[in-house]
C-alpha cells in the first residue's frame, strides 16, 4: 500500500506544518512516511508544494501521482495531470460546503481542519494527529479543536488497515547532522545563512541553551571558516555550514586548515549552481569543488551520507577523524537530504568514541608537528609555549621555515596522514551494497532513497551507495564493479562526477548514466523507467 498526497500553497500559509503534522499522524497509526518539499525563493507567495508519500513498508522517496489534495489556495490546477482517478481534493470550499465554515481569526484553522477530514478520509483515529501535535507546539489544543470539526464532517472513503506500533524515528537530514554533531561533543557552530544549510543553524540555535552551544550568525562566510579555526584551535569542538557559493568563499581557508593542522567540521548542502543558480533547489554538482577544494596539497576528507539515520553516524565520524588526524572535513549534503523527511524504525548511534585528541600535560619541548608522529595529540594555548599555528610553513615547533629540506618533511608529514586515514576509514564502511544481481547501480548522498525504493522492480540490479569521497575506497568499489556485468552510473548533475572520479581513482570507466540536472531528485517510477531502457 503506497500513497502520496500533495499539499499546495504559498509560502507563508502553513504548508510545510501541516505535511509536518499528518507525516506523524501518519508514523502514529503505523505507517512509514517520506515527505518532499518545493518551493521558490521567496518568503511569501508563491506556489509552494509538499508531497507526503506514505506506506505500510519502508519508504524513501516520493511520487508525482496523487491519490489526495490539500489545496490551500486553488493552486492544484498545475498538478491536474498528476492525479489519479481516484483522487480527492480538499479546500476551503469543502469546510464551506459540509461545515458551513466561516473565516477563522487564525487562516491556519483551515489546515487544521482539513487535517482532520484527511485523516476521516482514510479512517486513521485523530488520536494519531493528537499524539503528534502534543510534540511539535505547546498549542496543540487549538490544532485539535479545528481538526475534530473537519474530522466529523469528513467522509469515509476508504479504511487503511492502521496499527499502533512502536515510536519511530521521523527527521530531515538536518536533523541527523544536529544529532550527531551534539552526541560528538559540538561546542561551536558557525554560519552565514545559505539555503540549504540555513536549517542547521536554526536547529543548533534553538537547542544552545539545553546543550550549552554557541551558534553565531556571523557577517560573511570567509569571517565564518576563519573564526572556527580559531575557536577550534583553542580546543573547541567546531562546525560550520554553508552552500557552494558560500565554500567558495571558505576555500582558501580550507588551505589554513591543512597547513595549520586546525581540525574542523564543515557542512556543505548543495543546491542547483552555478553562481546564485537555483538557490531553493536541489543538485549534486560540488562533488568535484568538494573533492579538490584548496590551494596547494594537503589531506582532507569528503563524506556524504545519503539519508538522516547515516546523517548522524556520519557527522560523528566526521568529528573523530576531523580531532584525531588533525584535518578539514566536509560533509557533503545537498537540499534534498537536507530537508525531506525520512521515516525509520531506529535510530543508528555509531559505536565510535569522539575525542578531542588534545595533550593535556604537554612537555616543555612538546613538538605540534612532529616529524616522528603523524597523529601526536594537538596542543593548545596556554599550555606550551610551542602551541603555534601558522599559515606559513613551518618546522615541528610551528616556526616559520624557507629551508627546502624542512618544507619536503612537512608536506611528507602532512600527506602522510591520508594513508593512515584510508585504514582506518576502510573499516568505516565507506561502501554499501544494497540487493542482489549481476548488474550494478553506482550513486551516492540523497539519490540512495529513490534507487533503493526503485530496486524491488529492477530484479537483477544491486545498488552500490559510495558513502566515502575522499579517501576514495578504490579497491572496495573495484570489485564491485569487475564482477558486474552491466553498470549503471546514478547522479543529479550534468556530467557524472562520481563517474570521472570514479575512473580517475579505478581505472574503470562508466559510459551507462542517467543523470538529471533540472533541481529536482530522482523518483524511483523514473528511475526504474531510464534504467529498464538501457537495460
Amino acid at each position: 500500500m503506497k500513497k502520496n498526497i500533495l499539499i499546495c500553497g504559498q509560502a507563508g500559509q502553513g504548508i510545510n506544518f501541516t505535511s509536518l503534522l499528518l507525516g506523524r499522524a501518519l508514523i502514529n497509526a503505523g505507517f512509514y512516511v517520506f515527505i518532499y518539499r518545493d518551493y521558490g525563493s521567496l518568503i511569501r507567495g508563491g506556489h509552494n508544494f509538499n508531497v507526503i508519500t506514505f506506506s505500510d513498508k519502508p519508504i524513501y522517496s516520493h511520487q508525482n501521482i496523487f491519490q489526495a489534495i490539500i489545496d490551500l489556495d486553488g493552486s492544484s490546477i498545475n498538478h491536474e495531470s498528476d492525479f489519479s482517478s481516484n483522487a480527492f481534493v480538499l479546500n476551503k470550499e469543502s469546510l464551506r460546503q459540509i461545515l458551513d465554515w466561516k473565516e477563522p481569526d487564525d487562516p491556519k484553522q483551515i489546515n487544521n481542519a482539513l487535517l482532520g477530514m484527511i485523516l476521516k478520509n482514510w479512517g486513521i483515529s485523530l488520536d494519531c494527529l493528537i499524539d503528534g501535535a502534543k510534540k511539535e507546539i505547546k498549542s496543540w489544543k487549538n490544532i485539535v479543536l479545528a481538526a475534530e470539526r473537519g474530522y466529523k464532517a469528513g467522509l469515509l472513503r476508504e479504511n487503511l488497515k492502521t496499527k499502533k506500533g512502536p515510536a519511530r524515528f521521523f527527521a530531515t537530514g538536518t536533523n541527523g547532522l544536529s544529532l550527531g554533531a551534539i552526541a560528538s561533543g559540538l561546542d561551536v557552530y558557525l554560519s552565514y545563512p545559505m539555503t540549504p544549510s540555513t536549517g542547521l543553524l536554526i536547529e543548533l540555535a534553538k537547542r544552545a541553551k539545553k546543550d550549552k552551544l554557541l551558534v553565531a550568525q556571523l557577517e560573511d562566510e570567509i569571517t565564518v571558516i576563519n573564526a572556527a579555526l580559531g575557536a577550534s584551535y583553542a580546543g573547541a569542538m567546531t562546525m560550520i555550514g554553508t552552500s557552494g557559493g558560500g565554500f567558495a568563499l571558505m576555500t582558501e581557508a580550507v588551505s589554513l586548515a591543512g597547513m595549520a593542522e586546525i581540525p574542523i567540521v564543515i557542512y556543505l548542502s548543495q543546491r542547483t549552481g552555478p553562481s546564485t543558480g537555483v538557490p531553493t533547489y536541489t543538485a549534486q554538482s560540488d562533488l568535484s569543488f568538494a573533492r579538490f577544494a584548496g590551494h596547494g596539497e594537503f589531506p582532507k576528507i569528503v563524506i556524504a551520507p545519503g539519508n538522516p539515520d547515516e546523517a548522524i553516524s556520519r557527522t560523528m565520524e566526521s568529528f573523530y577523524l576531523a580531532c584525531k588526524y588533525r584535518l578539514p572535513v566536509i560533509l557533503l549534503s545537498d537540499k534534498h537530504l537536507s530537508e525531506s523527511y525520512y521515516t525509520f524504525d531506529k535510530v543508528n548511534y555509531p559505536k565510535i568514541k569522539v575525542d578531542r585528541f588534545i595533550a593535556r600535560n604537554p612537555g616543555k619541548n612538546n613538538q605540534n608537528y612532529s616529524l616522528d608522529s603523524l597523529i601526536g595529540e594537538r596542543i593548545i594555548p596556554g599550555r606550551s609555549e610551542f602551541a603555534r599555528a601558522n599559515s606559513y610553513e613551518h618546522d615541528q615547533y610551528g616556526e616559520t621555515t624557507e629551508d627546502p629540506e624542512m618544507i619536503e618533511k612537512m608536506n611528507n608529514r602532512r600527506l602522510a596522514k591520508m594513508n593512515l586515514v584510508q585504514n582506518e576509514v576502510d573499516n568505516l564502511q565507506p561502501i554499501k551494497v544494497w540487493g542482489r544481481g549481476s548488474n550494478l547501480i553506482i550513486s551516492w548522498g540523497s539519490t540512495q532513497g529513490a534507487i533503493l525504493d526503485s530496486l524491488p522492480d529492477l530484479p537483477g540490479y544491486r545498488f552500490l551507495q559510495i558513502s566515502y569521497i575522499h579517501p576514495f575506497p578504490k579497491e572496495m568499489v573495484r570489485r564491485e564493479i569487475l564482477k558486474s556485468n552491466k553498470v549503471i552510473l546514478v547522479e543529479n548533475n550534468a556530467t557524472g562526477l562520481l563517474g570521472q572520479l570514479l575512473t580517475m581513482e579505478t581505472g574503470c570507466l562508466i559510459d551507462k548514466k542517467i543523470l538529471k540536472y533540472n533541481g529536482r531528485p530522482f523518483m524511483a517510477d523514473e528511475l526504474i523507467d531510464e534504467i529498464k531502457k538501457i537495460s
